[in-house]
């Protein structure tokens, strides 16, 4: 009895203070924590204000993305009103979801406490999920939605269990509803499987089924596309024609992923990628691996952009971090988990600012100075004091408080019949998100899906203008004269314009309206 009493305490000193599943849990409070604390540090991105007046217009598609975005911000607005904490909450909590996710992921693959950790610590560090979990898109529901079909995957993999086509199916259809993309991983994935002895999962009428699931899902958003003539792949041949986006190389795609996930992550993945080809508890689960390639391929085929290929590399995380944790379990490697979970850390620690909006602007300038890292540009656009995915945070309050001036210093029976014109979706989803509580009616526009919403009943007989340049404008009214301006320091270039009010336009604005269409 003395014996047993006396050797209890130590085996109990032995166990680990936490378990997988707790520590798991904490990275993924951490990563919730972190974004709700930041989330009003800036403004609203730019998207998110036009796709807050998509949730206003809510419909089975859009010309730029499927219906899923427009539901998100339909829901922040009936949950929190008009407030841009609100609309940042559902992607931080996707963001935590997705730590979670590839813990649980790491533990089918058999990875035990340390590997749970290391995965969940990566996504954690990722600077581009730090970005992306920061402002509502299609981008922060995406992830989760590739790894959910990665686990279930894995899950049939284990089991043999093929009516999980099901599932697979059914997240694959809510897939296609939040971006198209979801199309190449899916297809990456049945050729994966192709490529492997898994492939017998793919003799089945669950198969089928799933299938047919995910098409009957995604079948509203079909037909919609198919009504309005695809106005995705004429956005996509003008975008190409403007050459808006920044070309790279296969190499530099490369390059610029490993930077976006945390450099200090590119031997996690890299690990991940080499024990699905050749570990021998891996091999079963090769399938992600040719997932991740094809993907990649059919990205670097088609110019998508860089950081498409994103939401695939938790399912890496997790493999690599099963295969660490066997080497490091191995006499004499020890050392590198504390190691390499502190480096990560600090790493973490160093590029967020370049990915959150954590530090005031002057002092996140000053920062980028010192630090020798930064944002890498993904459109050929001029920028100012901030990189794009900052500046595009700032002025849209101010904007709209200058175009409020401009309006309501018109006469009272003049304001009335006064369309509000934004250039671009921005200007006028600016204008429709922050107008209202200062009197202004809801913009028009021909930019993207403002161009469906139509001119609202205006005439326009009388217009203010954002983003106009007046050469362009006199041809179609008898008059204009400039009744402000817009400027912000750390707003993009771009954001810096005049405001015209213009006057008797030749011809009815129904009339024009064909003419204005601008998809780019």
């Amino acid at each position: 009895m003395t014996t047993h009493a006396a050797s209890s305490p130590q085996m109990n000193l032995r166990q680990p203070l936490l378990g997988a599943a707790a520590i798991v849990g904490i990275l993924a409070a951490v990563k919730l924590l972190v974004h709700l604390i930041t989330a009003t540090n800036y403004g609203p991105f730019g998207d998110e204000l036009y796709f807050m007046a998509a949730g206003e217009h809510l419909a089975w598609g859009y010309v730029d993305f499927p219906p899923l975005t427009a539901v998100q911000g339909w829901l922040a607005r009936a949950l929190f009103g008009e407030s841009v904490f609100g609309i940042h909450i559902l992607p931080a909590l996707l963001g935590a979801g997705l730590v979670l996710l590839t813990g649980l992921i790491v533990h089918e693959l058999g990875g035990k406490r340390f590997a749970q950790a290391l995965a969940g610590l990566a996504v954690l560090v990722a600077g581009i999920y730090l970005y992306v979990n920061s402002y509502l898109s299609m981008n922060s529901v995406e992830p989760l939605i590739w790894m959910g079909c990665a686990w279930v995957l894995i899950r049939m993999i284990k089991t043999g269990n093929t009516r999980l086509w099901l599932a697979f199916g059914g997240l694959a259809g809510l897939g296609l509803l939040n971006k198209h993309t979801m199309l190449l991983f899916g297809a990456a994935l049945i050729a994966g499987l192709l490529l492997t002895p898994a492939r017998k999962l793919l003799w089945s009428k669950w198969l089928l089924l799933g299938g047919a699931l995910a098409f009957l899902i995604f079948l509203p958003n079909l037909v919609w596309m198919i009504r309005h003539n695809f106005p995705f792949f004429e956005l996509l041949a003008n975008i190409r024609a403007d050459q808006r986006n920044v070309a790279l190389s296969p190499l530099e795609f490369i390059a610029q992923n490993a930077f976006f996930l945390n450099p200090l992550t590119l031997p996690l993945w890299l690990a991940g990628l080499g024990w699905f080809f050749a570990g021998a508890r891996g091999k079963a689960y090769r399938v992600l691996a040719w997932a991740y390639l094809i993907t990649l391929v059919l990205l670097l085929v088609t110019d998508g952009r860089v950081y498409y290929l994103a939401p695939v590399y938790p399912a890496l995380f997790a493999g690599g971090a099963v295969a660490i944790e066997g080497w490091t379990g191995r006499r004499g490697w020890g050392w590198l988990k504390p190691v390499y979970l502190a480096a990560l850390i600090a790493s973490g620690l160093i590029l967020a600012p370049f990915w959150l909006p954590l530090l005031p602007p002057q002092t996140y300038i000053r920062y980028a100075k010192a630090v020798p890292l930064g944002q890498p540009a993904l459109e050929n656009d001029a920028t100012g004091a901030l990189p794009q995915l900052f500046a595009d945070r700032f002025g849209w309050p101010e904007q709209v408080q200058a175009v409020s001036q401009a309006y309501q210093a018109l006469p009272p029976d003049v304001r009335v019949k006064t369309a509000i014109w934004g250039n671009s979706y921005q200007q006028a989803g600016a204008v429709d998100f922050f107008g209202p509580a200062l009197g202004l009616p809801k913009a028009i526009g021909g930019h993207l899906n403002y161009w469906y919403w139509g001119p609202r009943g205006y005439t326009g007989e009388s217009v203010l203008t954002l983003g106009e340049k007046l050469g362009d404008l006199s041809p179609l009214f008898a008059q204009c004269e400039r009744v402000g301006a817009v400027s912000h320091p750390y707003a993009m270039p771009r954001q810096r314009f005049p405001i015209y009010w213009c006057q008797g336009m030749k011809q009815s604005l129904q009339e024009l309206w064909p003419q204005v269409k601008k998809w780019d």
